[in-house]
């Protein structure tokens, strides 16, 4: 499928569940049923999957959680849409895909700074040594995720246009199945994948380089749909609250994370990765605490924080490759510092 037509599916379907959104579809919560919460989540080698194992958020909130993974960032901002989903955990790309489509949420938890916890791998005996090789190449990328927004930056300054490559649209699990049949060339994507195109591939770059070569960052995020967090504010401070701990848990002490640990393997079960790679993944993520992450350098500050500047950097970038439509003036509308400053006592 073409990318104008994988833009055209992803721009209707976020279109029609934001109609949903907009007749007014009402929450339990909103009829007096019991308070619960339905959090979609993916594949990500996060300190905090020991959270949901434990059912840390249930206990601190008193609510009925429900996990649903899901496949992809699209898949996690079409639930939000739809109303199947009140908080959903994406790249910085979805999210800028999402509320350039105008879908009403709002990013309040920056789950992971990406760094080089995804990279670019060709296949040995792909013939691609450098991204410059990377031309009439099969590169496996999951559509509008931060993998996809970076590979086509890399390509870019490589002097590579889109054009010249064949850009598959597959879910991780989709990826390691082509990798191992050899139906493509290169793959840019995260763990635990990564970790296994790494045994028989070559890193060409990472994310950590091309942001630092190109000032482009991306990262993992949270958001919650804007109606939900209107009326579970309280909720919302406590769940930033576990997501915190849980990070801290692991940053003050990362060597107690060993392959046997409770730790490792709660999120081994969650994540679908092998307890032996989990330490050596959330080595290449940077966490980051409440109090930093309500700065300027990431939450705080408005039109001018690092999230807003990202996700409108990213959905420029997205509008120019066809992948959104529209961008907007402003994406501090799609950013709340509430409830970390909240966690972090501001």
């Amino acid at each position: 499928m073409s990318r104008s037509r994988r833009s055209r599916r992803f721009t209707l379907a976020l279109a029609a569940a934001a109609t949903v959104w907009g007749a007014g579809l009402p929450l339990a919560q909103a009829q007096g049923a019991p308070k619960e919460v339905v959090i979609g989540y993916q594949d990500m080698v996060l300190p905090w999957r020991y959270a949901q194992e434990t059912q840390a958020v249930e206990k601190a909130t008193g609510y009925k959680v429900s996990y649903r993974k899901l496949g992809s960032g699209a898949e996690v901002t079409r639930a939000l849409a739809s109303g199947a989903i009140q908080i959903g955990e994406a790249g910085s790309a979805p999210f800028a895909a999402a509320l350039s489509q105008g879908v009403p949420i709002q990013v309040f938890w920056v789950a992971d700074n990406i760094h080089h916890a995804e990279a670019l791998v060709a296949r040995n005996g792909s013939g691609a040594r450098q991204l410059a090789d990377l031309k009439g190449k099969k590169i496996g990328i999951p559509y509008v995720s931060t993998s996809h927004f970076h590979a086509l930056v890399a390509l870019q300054a490589a002097g590579v246009q889109a054009k010249d490559v064949k850009i598959l649209n597959l879910r991780p699990p989709e990826i390691l199945a082509a990798w191992e049949r050899g139906d493509i060339d290169a793959a840019f994507v995260w763990d635990p994948v990564l970790a296994k195109i790494k045994q028989s591939g070559q890193v060409l770059t990472t994310s950590g380089e091309i942001a630092a070569q190109t000032g482009k960052a991306t990262f993992d995020a949270l958001a919650v749909r804007t109606d939900f967090a209107q009326a579970h504010g309280e909720f919302l401070t406590r769940f930033v609250k576990v997501l915190a701990e849980a990070d801290q848990r692991y940053t003050r002490n990362p060597a107690a994370w060993t392959a046997d640990s409770a730790e490792v393997k709660a999120i081994a079960k969650w994540s679908g990765a092998e307890a032996a790679s989990v330490p050596d993944s959330l080595k290449l993520y940077a966490f980051i605490p409440p109090a930093e992450q309500a700065s300027v350098r990431w939450l705080g500050g408005g039109k001018q924080s690092v999230v807003a500047q990202s996700l409108a950097a990213t959905a420029q970038f997205l509008q120019a490759q066809g992948a959104v439509q529209q961008v907007l003036p402003d994406y501090a509308v799609g950013v709340n510092d509430t409830w970390v400053r909240h966690a972090a006592g501001q």
